[in-house]
């Protein structure tokens, strides 16, 4: 059993709202999240992957009036989209009983659906929050390099062997090309979508180039374009956008393009075992996806990411913006005795950051020279927690 930092948040938020959508990839433990919040409070849960629950709803006002004095889970929701019109109805019923938090907790496996239905008809009623994988902070310090090799979905991290993890993984990649992604809509060949999907993940941190990859795929810019989309609104890839400023400075355009979970990207490349990834050159940039998620997961809401890269070979690779305005500059390596190119210090100088951090994989903080820190992974996530605290 692991305990989701989560948690806590998510039933905070619905005490603040009457809808709250929890959104995540498959798998990846919104369902057992649900369950430990609904076993605080008076709730009913649906599946509406299941005919049963489904036909539950054919007069969803009707049954869910009769359920007002519970919290109403309701899981894969993208599956009824014609429900939030239902909700909204419901929602604006209860506030003027009184009723105005807690009524309902939506679990979505799939953004691009939720957040358009949602988004038009819960406007002012919903609120949005988002549970990624395991992340470095919800396990132990020793337990890294497992998190690293296997990624953060709880059954891949927590299998009996690497073997046992990577065939979850290979499995988890064939369900959402052969059913999850084609239930969605989109008609693409899952061959094809798996030669995508695989491509971004030889490509680990690199800029996006569109071009290369139509033209390795025998595609056009557009479909490319619509492919990174979807992967982008399944949870399953993200695109950190560049910095841009006003200094007249001439700065890289393209987003730098990750597969989000690290097994993920180990599985599509078929690396099992800790020791094959330490050969492989991916290992460095899949590192560096690993801290990013990392810092998504911690960092607190209104936090802007960001990398830095001038055309001049200034170069960070991640700037966080805090809400207050504090500004963080922070380099990922891969190494135990990490050292700093020019380019992140040139990159400082045009960013003005409050604090300059290296990211490493070792378990002990120090300094370097020009105010810099040398934080553990585990640290640097805590001290962004504390942020938000």
């Amino acid at each position: 059993m692991i305990e989701r930092r989560k948690a806590g948040k998510v039933a905070s938020l619905l005490d603040e709202s009457p809808a709250v959508a929890l959104l995540g990839p498959r798998q990846v433990g919104k369902t057992t999240l649900a369950h430990e919040i609904g076993e605080q409070r008076p709730s009913l849960y649906l599946d509406l992957e299941s005919d049963a629950d489904r036909a539950k709803l054919s007069e969803p006002e009707l049954y869910l009036a009769g359920h007002e004095d519970k919290l109403v889970i309701l899981d894969e929701v993208q599956r009824l989209p014609n429900l939030f019109q239902n909700l909204r109805g419901l929602i604006d019923r209860g506030r003027r009983k009184g009723l105005r938090a807690g009524r309902f907790l939506l679990l979505g496996s799939a953004s691009i659906e939720l957040l358009k239905q949602s988004g038009e008809t819960l406007a002012g009623r919903i609120t949005y929050t988002e549970l990624g994988p395991l992340d470095a902070l919800e396990v132990s310090p020793n337990d890294l390099d497992r998190l690293w090799v296997r990624g953060g979905f709880p059954d891949s991290f927590l299998a009996a062997n690497d073997r046992a993890s990577l065939r979850w993984r290979q499995d988890f990649i064939r369900t959402y090309l052969e059913r999850d992604i084609p239930m969605l809509g989109p008609r693409i060949a899952a061959e094809t979508l798996r030669r995508f999907w695989t491509m971004l993940a030889h490509r680990q941190s690199g800029l996006l180039n569109a071009a290369e990859l139509a033209r390795a795929l025998g595609i056009d810019g557009k479909t490319v374009a619509s492919y990174l989309d979807l992967l982008v609104d399944l949870l399953l890839v993200r695109r950190l956008e560049p910095w841009h400023s006003n200094a007249g400075k001439r700065l890289v355009k393209s987003p730098r393009v990750y597969v989000r979970d690290s097994g993920i990207v180990h599985a599509l490349l078929g690396i099992a075992t800790l020791d094959d990834l330490l050969a492989h050159p991916v290992a460095g940039a899949s590192w560096e996806g690993m801290v990013i998620e990392t810092a998504h997961a911690a960092m607190p809401d209104g936090t802007q990411a960001n990398f830095y890269r001038s055309g001049g070979g200034a170069e960070v690779d991640l700037v966080l913006t805090l809400p207050g305005g504090e500004r963080w500059a922070v380099e990922v390596k891969r190494s135990l005795s990490p050292k700093v190119e020019r380019g992140f210090h040139h990159a400082c100088e045009d960013l003005g950051p409050q604090r300059r951090i290296v990211v490493y994989p070792g378990n002990e903080r120090f300094p370097l020279a020009d105010g810099i820190e040398v934080l553990p992974l585990h640290e640097f996530g805590r001290d962004l927690l504390a942020v938000g605290s």
